[in-house]
C-alpha cells in the first residue's frame, strides 16, 4: 500500500475508532517516512483515545516538532490535561491560540482545554466561534453555553441550552444545566418536559443526570417527597452500577491518620517564602462563597479548583496506581522532600498567575492533604470550611459530582455519605493537633450570620488588611467553575440553613447515627 492510500486508511480507521488498526497503519507510515508530522498525529490521537497517554504525548511531540500546527497542539494540550499535566497544557493551548485556528473543532478543542483548567474567559471566544462555524451542531453549543454559564451570562446560556433542545429533545446535558441555571418556579419550570424525556430513556447515565435534574427542580418548587423519590432512585442505580463500598475511602483516611503521626514521616525543611492560600473542607459547605469573598480583595486573585497539590503528590511518590489518592501513595509520599513538592506545586500554578496578587487555590478535597501543604508550603494560609453535619450529608447527596471521578462515591447513598462526614471531623482533629494555629475552621452559618465579622477573621488568618470590597463579593465578576455559579452571584442569604428539615423523615438514620458518633444534631 502506498503512503497516500496508507494514510486514507488511518484517517477512516481513525474516525470509525479502530485505534490498533490506526496504530499499525501509522508505524508503517512512519517506519517509511520518520518525518511524516501527520502520521505522528494520527498515531498520537489513537493511542491517548485507547488510553495509552504516555504514548500518545510522546508521538503528538513528535508531531508538534515536525510540524507546529494548530491542529496538533490543540490535541497534544488535551491529552496533556489527561494525564494531568495542567500547567504544560495551559502553555500548549497558548501557543496554538497563537497561529489563529479557524477549523470548528480545533477552535472546541482548545476552548475544552482552557474549561477544563477553568479559563473560561479564554474559552468562551472560541467556543463562540466554533460555533459560528457549525451552527447545528450541539455538543459545540453545549460546551459555549456551559462555559457562559460559569462566567454569570446566564441569560445567554439559557438561550444556547433550549437552541439545543429544539434542535435534539433528548440532549439531556441541556436539560439538566437548565435545571441548575437558575430557581425554577410554579410559573416557570421544565418539569413537564423531562418527566416525559425520562419515560423514553434507556442511557442509565442520562437517566442519572435527568433524574437528578427533577430532584432539583421539585427541590425548588418545594415538593420535597417528589425530589427525594427521584434522588433516591438514581443513586440507588448508581451506587450498584459502581459497586462502591466505603471501606475504599476509609483506607485513605486511616491511612494519612497512621502515617502522619509517625515522626519520620513527610520531615524536611522548606524555605519557600510563597504564601498561597488554600480554601478546604467537605464539597457544598461553603467553599465557594469563602473564595469569592477572599478574591474580590485587591490583593487576591483565584485559580479555582486547581488539582495541583494532588498531582503533585502522586507525581512524586511515583506509585504506578490509577487513583491519584490511595494507601499506597500515602505511604511513598511519606519520602518526599517538603520543599520539593511545595516548588512542584508553584510551579504548576505559575500559568494561573494573572497578577503578583496572592493566589487562591480553592479544591475543597485539599482537606486531605492539609499535613502535605502546610510543611511543604510553611507560609500558605489554609481555611476549611465546617456546616452543619446534617446539612452536609444532604447538599452532597442531592448534588452529582463529575461521575468520571471517583473521589465523589460516597455520595450516592446518605450513610456512606455520614461515614464520610465523620471520617472527615476526625482528620480536621488530627490536623488541629498536629498543626495548632496553621488551620482556620469557619463556619458556614457564622458567615451567614456575621458576614463582616467572618470575613474579618478571614482576613487576618490570610495576613490581609480589611477591604469593604469582601462583603461586595456578589460583584464579583470572575468565572465561577462549579456548581454554585448562581448562588454566589447573590448577596448573602439564609435558606440553605436547615435545610436537610425538609426531608428529616429520610435523613432519620443518617442523624441516628451522628447521634450515636457523639456528633450534635440540632
Amino acid at each position: 500500500m502506498n503512503s497516500v492510500r496508507l494514510h486514507r486508511a488511518a484517517q477512516l480507521a481513525l474516525g470509525e475508532s479502530r485505534f490498533e488498526d490506526t496504530r499499525r497503519l501509522c508505524l508503517e507510515m512512519i517506519a517509511a517516512r520518520p518525518d511524516f508530522a501527520d502520521a505522528h498525529f494520527l498515531l498520537g490521537v489513537a493511542e491517548g483515545s485507547a488510553g495509552r497517554l504516555r504514548a500518545a504525548l510522546a508521538a503528538l511531540e513528535n508531531a508538534v516538532r515536525l510540524a507546529p500546527r494548530a491542529e496538533y497542539l490543540a490535541q497534544y494540550a488535551r491529552f496533556l490535561v489527561l494525564a494531568r499535566q495542567h500547567a504544560r497544557a495551559l502553555r500548549v493551548a497558548d501557543d496554538a491560540v497563537q497561529l489563529q485556528p479557524v477549523d470548528a473543532i480545533t477552535l472546541d478543542t482548545l476552548g475544552c482545554v482552557y474549561s477544563r483548567l477553568a479559563a473560561h474567559e479564554r474559552a468562551v471566544p472560541l467556543f463562540e466561534a466554533a460555533v459560528h462555524q457549525r451552527p447545528e451542531h450541539v455538543q459545540l453549543r453545549y460546551n459555549l453555553a456551559a462555559s457562559l454559564g460559569f462566567l454569570g451570562r446566564f441569560g445567554e446560556a439559557e438561550q444556547h441550552y433550549e437552541r439545543i433542545i429544539a434542535m435534539q429533545p433528548s440532549f439531556v446535558k441541556a436539560h439538566s444545566a437548565l435545571a441548575t441555571l437558575k430557581k425554577q418556579s410554579p410559573e416557570s419550570n421544565h418539569l413537564a418536559r423531562m418527566e416525559a424525556l425520562l419515560s423514553q430513556l434507556s442511557d442509565s447515565s442520562d437517566e442519572l443526570h435527568l433524574r437528578y435534574a427533577l430532584a432539583k427542580e421539585y427541590e425548588d418548587l418545594q415538593d420535597h417527597d417528589a425530589a427525594f423519590r427521584q434522588l433516591d432512585a438514581a443513586n440507588r442505580r448508581r451506587k450498584a452500577q459502581l459497586g462502591y463500598h466505603f471501606d475504599s475511602d476509609r483506607a485513605v483516611f486511616d491511612r494519612l491518620t497512621r502515617c502522619f503521626q509517625q515522626p519520620s514521616y513527610f520531615q524536611g525543611d522548606s524555605d519557600l517564602r510563597e504564601g498561597p492560600i488554600f480554601v478546604v473542607g467537605l464539597p457544598r459547605t461553603g467553599t465557594t462563597l469563602v473564595e469569592r469573598i477572599l478574591s474580590s480583595h485587591p490583593e487576591v486573585e483565584s485559580g479555582g479548583e486547581l488539582q495541583a497539590m494532588p498531582i503533585a503528590v502522586k507525581r512524586l511518590s511515583g506509585t504506578p496506581t490509577r487513583a491519584v489518592l490511595d494507601p499506597e501513595t500515602v505511604d511513598a509520599a511519606g519520602s518526599i522532600a517538603p520543599v520539593a513538592l511545595g516548588q512542584l506545586y508553584l510551579d504548576d500554578v505559575a500559568p494561573y498567575r494573572r497578577t503578583r496578587a496572592r493566589l487562591v487555590d480553592k479544591l475543597p478535597l485539599n482537606f486531605l492533604y492539609i499535613g502535605f501543604i502546610a510543611r511543604a508550603l510553611p507560609n500558605a494560609k489554609i481555611v476549611c470550611l465546617r456546616r452543619d453535619p446534617m446539612d452536609s450529608v444532604w447538599s452532597n447527596y442531592k448534588h452529582l459530582f463529575a461521575t468520571n471521578f471517583s473521589y465523589y462515591n460516597y455520595s450516592y447513598d446518605l450513610l456512606d455519605t455520614a461515614a464520610y462526614y465523620l471520617m472527615f471531623d476526625q482528620l480536621m482533629g488530627l490536623w488541629r493537633r498536629l498543626l495548632p494555629g496553621r488551620v482556620l475552621e469557619l463556619s458556614y452559618e457564622a458567615i451567614v450570620n456575621d458576614l463582616e465579622g467572618q470575613s474579618r477573621r478571614l482576613l487576618a488568618h490570610c495576613a490581609l488588611e480589611w477591604s469593604d470590597d469582601c462583603l461586595r463579593f456578589h460583584e464579583n465578576n470572575a468565572a465561577i467553575a462549579t456548581p454554585s455559579a448562581a448562588q454566589v452571584r447573590q448577596p448573602i442569604y439564609r435558606s440553605a440553613i436547615g435545610s436537610w428539615r425538609a426531608h428529616e423523615q429520610h435523613l432519620a438514620p443518617v442523624r441516628d447515627l451522628f447521634r450515636a458518633q457523639g456528633i450534635e444534631v440540632v
